[in-house]
């Protein structure tokens, strides 16, 4: 596990923030986790398996998008991204969702990119799930 935690985490860059999140905030090496929830939540699916856990952000009364983590095959719960949080974001309203098949209809360069540089750090990730026009919003 712990070398999967560190696969993503020296991955996490500029090019693979959210859109969404950098128009919010502008990614920076201090806070590399910012902007990666969705497609991180998906490599570690797509390395663990289980399922999705999404939930809403807010800051203040103000909704700022969703967030996305791991429940694994034995119940455990995974959050790489928690730590992005540091204006006085919360997290509500969790639920669990499997996975939608297929292309995602944002950030599916972000994810290839990410999914690409942990593949090359861990054997055995395998080949990008099939394209379709289904899929995750963020």
């Amino acid at each position: 596990m712990a070398a999967v935690e560190e696969a993503i985490r020296s991955s996490w860059a500029a090019d693979t923030c959210s859109p969404d999140d950098a128009a919010r905030a502008p990614w920076t090496p201090q806070n590399p986790a910012w902007g990666h929830c969705d497609i991180t939540a998906l490599v570690v699916h797509d390395l663990l398996g289980g399922q999705l856990v999404v939930g809403e952000v807010y800051l203040g009364e103000e909704q700022h998008g969703h967030h996305w983590w791991n429940r694994l095959p034995s119940g455990i719960e995974l959050d790489l991204t928690q730590d992005q949080f540091r204006r006085g974001q919360v997290v509500t309203g969790r639920r669990l969702v499997e996975r939608p098949p297929g292309r995602l209809p944002h950030h599916w360069e972000e994810y290839l990119l990410l999914r690409g540089r942990v593949g090359a750090k861990l054997p055995g990730l395998g080949g990008v799930p099939e394209e379709s026009e289904e899929g995750m919003e963020g």
